[in-house]
């Protein structure tokens, strides 16, 4: 009987460990990002100049956008050209010009380019103020650029978070400039 106890309780202690150790040698965990700004200019005004997925040349970082299949969700595909041979090819999964939002996945990104590994986002855009401001909000989830454990420091969670970040952060400010300087 006690032999009996002791082997129970030697499995559970070796079950615990196990699962410990797996919980420890977790990789990466999906990251999320989400940026908004507001902008003095009506919803329509702001999904006129976003609302093509085929045209990104509201942001500072895209020096060109190639693409194919309008804005049709699982036919859209574009590629963004960021200069010096970097470049992002992207597809559209879903598209509602009346609700003013898209979302889209990476296809294909050197993580030297942009750290990250399956990522998706969605960039819309809300009425705010009855309809003469917008907020426009651009989230994110994704994994970082290195899907193993003890990543380099450059394809980390943060570094990660932190290029997305700064991506969003750059094209609504951008983006703001813009339709305001206009209105």
């Amino acid at each position: 009987m006690a032999r009996s106890l002791l082997t129970s309780a030697l499995c559970g202690a070796a079950l615990i460990a196990c699962a410990a150790g797996a919980a420890l040698a977790h990789g990466p965990t999906r990251q999320k990002v989400t940026e908004s700004v507001e902008i003095n200019a009506p919803p329509d005004k702001v999904w006129a100049v976003i609302g093509n997925f085929q045209d990104m040349s509201w942001h500072p970082a895209i020096q060109k956008t190639t693409g194919e299949g309008g804005n049709t969700p699982d036919v859209a595909k574009r590629q963004l050209d960021l200069g010096n041979g970097a470049t992002i090819d992207e597809e559209l999964y879903k598209y509602s010009a009346e609700d003013h939002s898209y979302s889209y996945r990476i296809d294909k990104v050197d993580v030297k380019v942009l750290p990250v590994n399956n990522y998706s986002s969605t960039l819309e855009v809300k009425a705010e103020d009855d309809g003469k401001k917008s907020l426009v909000e651009w989230h994110g989830a994704f994994y970082r650029g290195y899907p193993n454990n003890d990543p380099p420091p450059e394809l980390s969670d943060e570094a990660a978070k932190t290029a997305v970040t700064g991506v969003y952060k750059a094209g609504l400010e951008a983006l703001k400039k813009k339709l305001e300087a206009t209105n």
